[in-house]
């Protein structure tokens, strides 16, 4: 008789939810709140610069960095962002 593990209903969601290598953090506009910022992920810093960039156009406070375990961590500041926006990207 096969012993099944019990499983907890967040253990899928948590497996699911990892789906990019970078983060880009944004705030939201004052008459839009629940919540001050939101986070988006992406699967390459390509795609985190695109949407980070059309997110400027809204708020000047973008931030964005590496998502766990991916090294080396990289963390971008909202004064950095135009920086790291020109850095040559693969």
């Amino acid at each position: 008789m096969a012993v099944s593990r019990r499983r907890s209903p967040r253990e899928g969601i948590m497996a699911d939810k990892f789906k990019g290598t970078w983060y880009v953090s944004y705030e939201l506009p004052p008459g839009k709140r629940q919540q001050a910022r939101m986070t988006e992920t992406f699967p390459n810093e390509r795609e985190a610069k695109k949407f980070a960039r059309a997110k400027l156009v809204d708020t000047r406070n973008v931030s964005a960095g590496t998502l766990n375990p991916v090294l080396p961590k990289r963390t971008i500041a909202a004064t950095q962002m135009l920086e790291w926006l020109e850095e040559p990207g693969d």
